[in-house]
């Protein structure tokens, strides 16, 4: 597990790689939109930040006293460095073919796959309400299945097989392949968990009126 001076000392240097790019080259590499000089417009689930070149300090729009969570900032300061444009649709694959992926298998599982089917393997309406509310858009596969587009250049596919009287619940996450070139392996089981633990959230909580 990495300690809070581990997260410090990846987005110093995550930091200063990103203030030696032109502010073009960054914005026209990641897919997002200027928000103003300097100023990248960043949303990422059901927040959206504002980051600001070349010292790439984060605000959230709708909080502006709030603290970014660390784990959120080097993932996306990760993304920024990351390659340009995908040339096509990616193909679809598990975590386990994602090059490098295998030493943090268990810890993906552990954040990602186990909450998402024991949260939802027997409530898949849950799950449906939930990610309607945070963009999915479903996809023809499992018992509830959604693709969410989590970055410009970054897509993943949650699916769920529900529990029954025969069979326990069962998820799977898929990624496209380009994923490799854009986030590390540890970043990529990262996101995955952000993504279901945001799910996990929005379905204990009412939508707004």
């Amino acid at each position: 597990m990495p300690r809070i001076d581990d997260y410090r000392a990846a987005i110093r240097l995550a930091r200063e790689k990103l203030a030696a790019a032109p502010f073009e080259q960054t914005l026209t590499r990641s897919g997002f939109e200027a928000a103003g000089e300097g100023l990248l417009r960043v949303p990422f689930l059901d927040r959206v930040y504002r980051v600001r070149h070349p010292g790439f300090d984060f605000l959230d729009e709708a909080d502006p006293v709030r603290d970014v969570p660390l784990q959120e900032q080097v993932l996306l300061l990760h993304y920024l460095l990351g390659a340009g444009p995908p040339a096509a649709p990616g193909e679809w694959v598990a975590y386990r073919e994602i090059p490098g992926a295998g030493f943090y298998f268990s810890a993906f599982v552990k954040r990602a796959v186990d909450p998402l089917k024991n949260r939802f393997g027997r409530d898949p309406d849950a799950f449906r309400s939930a990610a309607g509310r945070l963009g999915g858009g479903a996809v023809a596969t499992g018992d509830a299945g959604f693709e969410f587009r989590v970055l410009p250049y970054v897509s993943l596919q949650l699916i769920l097989y529900a529990a029954d009287d025969e069979f326990p619940a069962e998820a799977t996450i898929l990624f496209e392949r380009q994923i490799a070139g854009r986030l590390s392996p540890e970043d990529i089981a990262w996101l995955a968990g952000m993504l279901v633990y945001r799910l996990i959230a929005l379905s204990r909580t009412p939508p707004a009126a």
